[in-house]
C-alpha cells in the first residue's frame, strides 16, 4: 500500500520517546504499527460510530494476534469512570497479562478512556493511538494526558500515561462531520495564539481550504500542531511549566462544558469560546489591543466556530456558575487560579497576576443566566 507523503514526527520523551505518524492510508500498513505491540494480545476500543467505519480495518492489522473488541457509545457524557468498566471488564474476563496493548480507535472521548484504562490496568499496560477525529490528530492523542470526566469538573480524574505510537491516517478525516471538524480547528487555532502569529496568518489565508478538507492544507496543519505539542510535551512532560500553555481557552472552556452539561457543547467549541473570552481579559488588561481581539474572532467565526456560549432551551451559565466551576480546575494551584491569556498575537503566557474585577467582567459579559 502506498503511504502518499507520510510525516514521522517524533516526542521525545528519553526511554518513553513515541513517533507520531500522519499520512494517507495508514490503516492499511501493518508494519507501522506492530513493532510497538510488545505480547500477542491486543484490545481495540472504539465506539459505535466509528466501528462500522474501520474497526474491521484495524482489526486487520494485528491479524495473528489475540484481539478482542470493545465498542463504546459515543458521546462526551459517557467519559466516566464507570465508562471504562468495559474495557476492565474485558481485559479481565480475557486474563490478559502485563503485555497486553489496547488500541484506541476514535477521537478524543475515545484516546482518553482508552489511555486511563492501560494507566490502571495491572498499574499500567501500553496502549496505541489511532485517533480518527481532527481534534485528537493535533491535540489529543500526542502528549499521554488521559482521564475521565467528573459532574463537578472535566478531567478530573486521569493520569499522565504515554502512547507507544501515534497512528494519524487522514483519511479517516473524509468521514468526519463538519462540525467536528470545525471543533478540531479550534484547537489549531490555539498553536497560532500560543506562539506563532505566522500560523496565524497562514490559517487566516488557509482556512477555507481547511473547511473544505484540502488534503495539503490539513496535512501541514496537523504536522504544525503535532510538532508544536510534541516539543512542549518533551520539556514539560507534566505540566509543570511551560505545558499549561496547551490549556489556553480549556479553563474558560471546560467551566462551559460542565456547565452546559457534557456533551451539549463539543470540547474544540468550548475551547473556541474559551480563547475568546480569554482575548476579552487580556484586552480589558490592556495585554493587547481590540484589533487583536477581532482578529481572532474573525479567524474563530471563519472556522465555523462559536464565539459566545450558547443558550440551551432552559440551560444558562450565570458569573456564579463560571466562577464555581472555575475555582475547581486543575489549574488551581494552591487556592490561586492560574490563566492562560494573550499578550500579542501569538504570544501567550501564564499567570496569576490577574485583576479579579476584571475577569468579573469578562464572566459577566459572556454568562447567559
Amino acid at each position: 500500500m502506498i503511504r502518499h507523503n507520510m510525516i514521522t514526527l517524533n516526542v521525545d520523551l528519553g526511554e518513553r520517546s513515541y513517533p507520531i505518524f500522519i499520512g494517507q492510508n495508514l490503516l492499511h500498513d501493518k508494519s507501522l504499527i506492530t513493532p510497538y505491540v510488545d505480547g500477542k494480545q491486543i484490545v481495540i476500543v472504539t465506539n459505535e460510530t466509528i466501528a462500522p467505519l474501520y474497526l474491521e480495518k484495524t482489526r486487520a492489522l494485528f491479524s495473528g494476534y489475540q484481539c478482542e473488541t470493545v465498542i463504546l457509545p459515543d458521546g462526551e457524557m459517557y467519559k466516566t469512570y464507570d465508562g471504562i468498566l468495559p474495557i476492565i471488564d474485558c481485559l479481565m474476563e480475557n486474563k490478559f497479562d502485563r503485555r497486553v496493548t489496547l488500541v484506541a480507535l476514535g477521537g478524543g472521548v475515545i484516546g482518553d478512556m482508552t489511555g486511563y484504562a492501560a494507566a490502571i490496568y495491572r498499574r499500567g499496560v501500553n496502549f496505541i493511538q489511532i485517533p480518527t477525529t481532527l481534534l485528537a490528530q493535533v491535540d489529543s492523542s500526542v502528549g499521554g494526558k488521559t482521564g475521565v470526566n467528573h459532574p463537578l469538573g472535566k478531567n478530573m480524574i486521569g493520569a499522565f500515561h504515554q502512547p507507544q505510537c501515534v497512528l494519524a491516517d487522514t483519511m479517516t478525516l473524509d468521514t468526519l462531520d463538519d462540525r467536528q471538524l470545525s471543533a478540531g480547528l479550534a484547537e489549531v487555532i490555539k498553536y497560532a495564539l500560543i506562539n506563532s502569529r505566522d500560523f496565524f496568518t497562514w490559517l487566516d489565508d488557509n482556512m477555507q481550504a481547511l473547511i473544505h478538507r484540502d488534503s495539503k492544507a490539513l496535512a501541514y496543519a496537523i504536522e504544525f500542531s503535532c510538532q508544536d505539542k510534541a516539543d512542549v510535551v518533551a520539556a514539560d512532560e507534566k505540566e509543570e511549566g511551560q505545558r499549561a500553555l496547551l490549556n489556553l481557552g480549556h479553563t474558560f472552556g471546560h467551566a462551559i462544558e460542565t456547565g452546559l452539561g457534557y456533551g451539549n457543547c463539543l470540547h474544540g467549541e468550548a475551547v473556541a469560546i474559551g480563547m475568546v473570552m480569554a482575548a476579552d481579559l487580556s484586552v480589558r488588561h490592556g495585554w493587547i489591543d481590540v484589533e487583536v481581539q477581532q482578529q481572532i474572532i474573525a479567524l474563530t467565526e471563519k472556522a465555523k466556530l462559536p464565539t459566545t456560549v450558547p443558550i440551551l432551551q432552559d440551560i444558562r451559565i450565570s458569573t456564579e456558575q463560571f466562577i464555581e466551576l472555575m475555582a475547581g480546575d486543575k489549574k488551581v494551584l494552591d487556592g490561586q487560579l492560574h490563566l492562560v491569556l494573550m499578550n500579542a498575537l501569538g504570544k501567550s503566557l501564564i499567570t496569576s497576576e490577574f485583576d479579579v474585577n476584571k475577569l468579573n467582567q469578562t464572566l459577566t459579559a459572556f454568562a447567559t443566566g
